[in-house]
């Protein structure tokens, strides 16, 4: 999108329409300048949509009154938190750009209960740092923690390293407030630990990318922290060496915490940018890790999976005996997107995942796409659970390449569904990935899923044009 003034569409709400939506939340909170519709347009794809407003609330009630507004002229809302996601899903259609950045409070930290009850501001890593001043863990940990909002990660059901043994976002969603489409508030779930009461409408809300409700408040289980985690990074000269090696890890009878691989195109990145002395003659890395409340346990275990990684071909295995060690080889994972970003102008993150059998196969997938279609398409992420990240670096401006990305894209898409796998692990479909839905969901699915969306929201208002397919791709 251009930032030339000229080019950029006027709001075109009603004067008195705006005066009723700032009367909600105070003229400091409903902005309209083009330089904030062009803030709140993107997120962390290169496709930007402009919104003919934002508005940021501050409480459940402002949240129900806007969307009670919207609901009664048929305004679309799309909800937000800090917009890193990688799939389209935050992007407005016009409309309302409803950032929910001023519900930030961690509400309660129960010891008792082992849960929190926080707002969809929270960033994860916030949350993670309070929970753990009083001995408590919250495992989810997607690789953008340090600006991902909770309320983001509900809606994506975001993942992260730790899911190969702790699971995802929404094993960690005990109860939802959320605002419907009507403007209606319900609560879904509970706090205790069993509840099959009614149809479970909390799991229906995870995951949805905001196309059905809008999450006010969320009640998260918690784990007692657990007293020692240990680290090592294996090197490897062939990246399906290392992805053999996973497979091997994982009949062990060790649930590791972390099997994460970055291939030599990722590793130069990282060390291009950061400087951490990443090593530079071996052709793939897996960090893993274990955790425990023994360390004897854990350094057992540990010493374990080092060696099933010596006898599946890694060339050396070293451990972290330090802390300090131990947070360069993650500095290094989580630098991963920033440092691939830095290679060419942009790049494209996908996230198929494969059962754990097929890493080796889907491996090889992406090494013969990025052959075919004559792409740099660099090969990390959680490899433990079959979550693997191909990024395919490009330069948007270019035509033909972009043609050649396109036909990756599918590519690896129809790979990994022909291996039993399925288009995201932990990104959403958004925009970038509805077109490809069918393929994978098959055509029931696909029809189910817009009669749920029509009876929960039968005006279409919340964030219109997610997930599911239109007949036209949206890359740009």
């Amino acid at each position: 999108m251009s930032t030339d003034p000229s080019s950029i569409p006027p709001v075109t709400l009603a004067p008195a329409l705006l005066s009723e939506l700032r009367a909600v939340v105070g003229p400091a909170n409903l902005l309209t300048e083009d330089a904030d519709r062009l803030a709140y347009g993107i997120d962390g794809t290169w496709v930007e949509r402009l919104p003919q407003v934002v508005i940021l609330p501050a409480t459940e009630a402002e949240v129900a009154k806007i969307v009670k507004i919207a609901a009664r002229v048929g305004i679309a809302i799309t909800p937000r938190g800090n917009a890193s996601g990688l799939s389209g899903g935050a992007l407005p259609r016009a409309g309302i750009a409803l950032a929910l950045t001023r519900m930030n409070r961690i509400i309660e930290i129960s010891r008792d209960d082992q849960v929190a009850v926080v707002e969809p501001g929270v960033i994860t890593g916030e949350l993670q740092r309070a929970v753990e001043r009083i001995g408590l863990f919250y495992p989810p940990d997607p690789s953008s923690l340090s600006v991902s909002a909770i309320g983001g990660n509900i809606a994506e059901n975001a993942g992260g390293a730790r899911c190969l043994k702790y699971g995802v976002t929404g094993d960690y969603v005990m109860a939802l407030r959320v605002v419907l489409p009507s403007g209606a508030v319900i609560r879904t779930g509970g706090r205790t630990v069993k509840n099959v009461t009614g149809y479970n409408l909390r799991a229906l809300f995870v995951g949805s990318e905001g196309t059905l409700g809008i999450v006010t408040q969320a009640t998260l289980r918690l784990l007692p922290k657990p007293r020692h985690t240990l680290t090592c990074a294996a090197h490897f000269m062939d990246i399906e060496a290392a992805a053999h090696a996973t497979t091997a890890m994982l009949l062990s009878g060790i649930i590791p915490t972390t099997i994460e691989l970055m291939d030599r195109t990722t590793i130069d990145c990282v060390e291009a940018l950061l400087h951490l002395g990443l090593p530079n003659d071996t052709a793939a890395l897996l960090l893993i890790s274990v955790d425990g409340n023994h360390l004897d346990a854990v350094t057992d275990d540990l010493a374990t999976l080092a060696e099933i990684c010596q006898t599946t071909g890694a060339t050396q295995v070293q451990r972290a005996d330090t802390p300090e060690e131990a947070a360069r080889l993650w500095q290094a994972r989580r630098s991963v997107a920033p440092a691939l970003a830095r290679r060419r102008p942009n790049k494209l993150g996908e996230d198929i995942a494969v059962p754990r059998s097929q890493i080796p196969a889907m491996v090889r997938a992406v090494r013969a796409i990025a052959a075919e279609y004559q792409l740099l398409i660099p090969l990390y992420g959680h490899a433990g659970d079959g979550n693997l990240h191909p990024n395919i670096l490009c330069d948007r401006r270019d035509a033909e390449e972009m043609t050649r990305v396109r036909g990756a894209a599918a590519a690896i898409f129809a790979a990994a569904v022909a291996l039993g796998g399925t288009l995201s692990g932990e990104h959403g479909i958004g925009l970038l990935k509805k077109e490809f839905l069918e393929s994978d969901l098959g055509p029931d699915q696909i029809a189910l899923m817009p009669a749920i969306k029509a009876t929960i929201d039968p005006t279409g208002i919340f964030n219109p044009g997610k997930i599911f397919p239109t007949g036209t791709a949206e890359w740009e």
